[in-house]
């Protein structure tokens, strides 16, 4: 195998079929993932495909990337039937998968995490270096080779996993929820990156629920329901809503218009607070400070990595901070929590929807029963007296995966066996069961289709008009400013704002996310200002 070479004639192919599956069934212990799944992807194009989660779309990719085997259908590449049984046989037929979670060492140079595996096509030294600089300069990804991953931002780091499979020879990417972290500017640039990509002869498969961005980005879109084509569809013809409307085989309802449910009860109230770095690094938090009301949703922006873990594992007892307090309304008199451990304050009435589901939301080998009870194990009804109340828990868990439409063929079931988008609805039902008082909501939809999002929302909202105080941190643009009564942005560990969500754009945040604006944290609203609602 040698890697990619810039087409003497760009998109000469264009037209062509590139990859085209026919008949895919794949099935597994009660349900069908797949069935009778057909469509092509045209050479030189950006095939866009979309669904709801548990739809069967990762089920899919992993069957043409050769994690997985499917039980009848074929696969031909370029006209030609190929059987893959990994993804070495994928990337010897040159497709290449881009996936959500990156696979990135960030102790290691752009380089190492590039020819990591691949050592054997131009070695570890100069041709190696060559040889990224020559395909990054090619398809204008414009990544250095010898920059340490750990200091690269997400939108850098993006491109260095698309580089990592173009070093590999492929012609098509598979790229999945490839905008899930990134903001506005961050989404402009990677889909120039595809468009270049394209425009020298390559074929993209782009899985996304960003509806609006699949419409500005993709040349064909395939919709897939329940585990079947739906159609294929010109971007040009069809809206985002009806394109939504396919995706769930129904009409959406028209959303209704919010009134602010703010009070001037404080529920949740951080001064001063403070996280320190490593030796000689700045503080990951550094003088953060805010309140939450009754009634109110408070959106944390941010780029990734600038501290927002940092302050929900601080709220949450799983990091001490180094100065500042975190207090908590009870019987209307703020209490100090600041040194309380996690299971305490889940006691104490917040409910907590975490980054990481698979790191602290789930317990991927247990069954969906006893993840209901993750977090909760001294709670009603997942106990009687000392006891663990299997009956009571189970019976919930039925009523969590109807009301939150968590698609699995049996709470007995392991929560690996869900879809991403069924593990966060899963969370999600887990957490607003037992009615918190405080929420602390990190990407609560995160990997979500548009019809589960809309439901979530609904739940949160319905829960704030009750009383619910809710801390949302979230790189959705989209759902802060639908969902939040006031955004600060966190950059570089500081705060700054507030921001109004009915007049700030999402490019303002996002420039505010970035410092694009300038490097003053406190570039946005003065420190302290009311917005008015």
């Amino acid at each position: 195998m040698t890697a990619v070479a810039a087409s003497s004639t760009p998109g000469d192919n264009v037209g062509e079929v590139a990859v085209a599956l026919t008949g895919i069934t794949k099935r597994f212990p009660g349900v069908v993932a797949n069935r009778d799944i057909s469509f092509a992807v045209r050479c030189g194009t950006i095939h866009a495909l979309v669904g709801e989660n548990g739809a069967g779309k990762s089920t899919l990719m992993k069957i043409l990337y050769g994690v997985q085997r499917a039980d009848a259908g074929t696969i031909e590449v370029a006209g030609r039937p190929v059987v893959l049984h990994s993804p070495s046989d994928a990337i010897k037929a040159g497709i290449g998968m881009v996936f959500q979670h990156f696979m990135l060492a960030d102790n290691f140079t752009v380089l190492e995490n590039v020819v990591l595996g691949a050592e054997r096509l131009h070695g570890i030294g100069d041709r190696a270096r060559d040889e990224v600089r020559r395909i990054s300069g090619a398809y204008g990804l414009n990544v250095a080779p010898d920059v340490l991953v750990a200091d690269l931002g997400v939108g850098d780091r993006q491109r260095v996993e698309i580089l990592k499979v173009l070093y590999r020879g492929a012609r098509i990417l598979i790229l999945d929820e490839p905008t899930a972290v990134l903001v506005p500017q961050e989404v402009t640039e990677l889909f120039d990156n595809l468009r270049a990509l394209t425009a020298q002869g390559l074929t993209i498969i782009f899985i996304s629920h960003k509806l609006d961005e699949v419409l500005s980005v993709a040349d064909d879109i395939t919709v897939i329901r329940r585990g079947t084509t739906v159609a294929t569809l010109d971007p040009t013809g069809v809206t985002a809503r009806e394109l939504a409307e396919l995706m769930v085989g129904s009409s959406l309802p028209t959303p209704a218009t919010d009134e602010s449910t703010v009070t001037d009860r404080p529920v949740l109230a951080v001064q001063g607070l403070s996280v320190a770095g490593a030796p000689g690094e700045p503080a990951l938090l550094d003088d953060i400070s805010f309140t939450v009301h009754a009634g109110e949703v408070l959106g944390i922006a941010g780029v990734e990595g600038n501290g927002q873990n940092e302050l929900v594992e601080v709220i949450m007892g799983m990091v001490e901070p180094a100065g500042g307090t975190v207090e908590l309304a009870a019987d209307g008199v703020m209490v100090d929590i600041s040194d309380w451990d996690t299971r305490r304050i889940r006691e104490a009435g917040i409910g907590f929807i975490p980054a990481d589901r698979h790191r602290h939301g789930l317990l991927l080998d247990a069954p969906l029963w006893e993840n209901r009870i993750l977090g909760h194990q001294t709670q009603a009804p997942n106990v009687r007296g000392p006891l663990v109340d299997a009956r009571s828990a189970q019976e919930d868990t039925r009523r969590i995966v109807q009301e939150y439409d968590v698609r699995t063929p049996s709470i007995f079931v392991t929560a690996a066996s869900l879809s991403g988008g069924n593990q966060q609805k899963l969370i999600v039902g887990r957490e607003m069961a037992h009615l918190p008082r405080m929420l602390v909501a990190a990407h609560p939809t995160r990997g979500v289709d548009v019809g589960a999002q809309a439901a979530i929302w609904g739940h949160l909202k319905a829960a704030r008009r009750e009383g619910l105080a809710v801390l949302l941190v979230s790189a959705d643009l989209d759902e802060l400013i639908g969902l939040s009564d006031t955004i600060r942005v966190i950059l570089r560990g500081r705060l700054s704002g507030p921001f109004d969500p009915d007049t700030v754009t999402a490019r303002e945040l996002g420039s505010a996310m970035t410092g694009a604006g300038g490097d003053d944290p406190e570039a946005g609203s003065p420190e302290g200002q009311e917005v008015p609602r």
